[in-house]
């Protein structure tokens, strides 16, 4: 019988102490049911929001995952092992399953899909073409309705959604005011990504450099909410719109994050905020597939990855990204 290995959740982490709050286990691969497939994972998502899903709130927009249960992650792999005739053997495909070399999924919950393997980088299908480039189209181009001239600030812009957010605005013509931490960051979005300017969260005073956009910030592509977004706020343009992604900086809190100090600018300067979650979006997966899938080809969208290779590092790929030692996407490649 083969055994599987795979994360555990023993307990709700304090703070990035994940080692105290996972371990690393084996189990017997159990036969598969009707209807389910098993995939032999590659590579494994690192993604911020999986932080809210390991804590005890019952508030978000994922229940918490059971103490006792394998943790949960977006997984890129192939089918060893299928009872559903949609998924051959060998396919190539992404889905919702396990920090685990194998993972047991019911397609149809797990958002399992098969892949185009004409990808030169199988990796972006984590990346560009991934999730995180379903979520930046989506924020960027629908909820934020970035139109070209917008002045669009984009917070953890350096991240996987981030910096895909930064170029799918930058593609539509907006121009483009990366918020990110430490001068590596700012070079990147700068001379790699091509945004117009780069504020260094770290060193400098976000609110004041916004101020100096003449006529307002007429867009914003938040993933951090806190104080930086109210940094953001009082220096939207009238009208403005802010697409509300992520939260890293509530993540780790057993409690919600206060709301905004600065939230009568919503009423002052006739702001919509609106958040929203890719996976009430998955269905229209092929409108956003070829346009993504073009600027890839043709280079307008790229990701630079950080990667750990071996599933027990998993929690040393975790802490750069929740720490903000990476740039790009996050991700873990199994070893063979």
């Amino acid at each position: 019988m083969t055994v599987n290995r795979l994360w555990r959740l023993d307990r709700h982490p304090e703070g990035i102490d994940f080692e105290a709050a996972l371990s690393l286990t084996e189990a017997p691969l159990a036969p598969l049911g009707e209807g389910e497939v098993r995939v032999r994972a590659e590579f494994l998502s690192m993604d911020a929001g999986t932080r809210m899903w390991m804590g005890p709130r019952t508030d978000g927009y994922q229940p918490p995952l059971p103490l006792g249960s394998a943790m949960v992650g977006l997984v890129l792999g192939r089918v060893s092992g299928s009872r559903d005739p949609r998924f051959a053997i060998g396919t190539l495909v992404r889905g919702f399953g396990q920090w685990a070399d194998w993972s047991t999924v019911v397609p149809d919950q797990s958002g399992l899909v098969a892949l185009d393997e004409s990808v030169a980088d199988p990796r972006q299908h984590l990346g560009a073409i991934g999730l995180n480039g379903w979520t930046a189209y989506v924020g960027i181009k629908e909820v934020a309705a970035v139109k070209s001239g917008d002045w669009v600030a984009v917070s953890a812009a350096a991240g996987a959604t981030g910096s895909l957010a930064c170029q799918v605005a930058r593609n539509l013509g907006g121009r483009v005011i990366g918020i990110a931490g430490g001068p590596d960051k700012c070079r990147y979005l700068l001379d790699e990504l091509g945004v117009e300017r780069a504020i260094d969260y770290k060193h400098d005073d976000v609110a004041a450099a916004l101020a100096t956009i003449d006529g307002g910030i007429n867009a914003c592509f938040d993933n951090v909410g806190g104080p930086l977004l109210d940094a953001i706020l009082p220096n939207m343009a009238h009208y403005g719109r802010v697409a509300v992604c992520g939260m890293i900086a509530a993540y780790d809190r057993d409690s919600p994050l206060p709301g905004p100090t600065q939230f009568d600018q919503v009423l002052m300067r006739r702001l919509r905020i609106e958040g929203f979650f890719i996976p009430d979006f998955l269905h229209r997966g092929a409108e956003f597939m070829p346009v993504l899938r073009s600027w890839l080809d043709s280079g307008m969208l790229a990701m630079r990855f950080d990667e750990t290779v071996g599933l027990d590092n998993a929690l040393v790929a975790y802490r750069r990204l929740l720490t903000g030692a990476n740039i790009g996407k996050v991700i873990v490649r199994l070893a063979g």
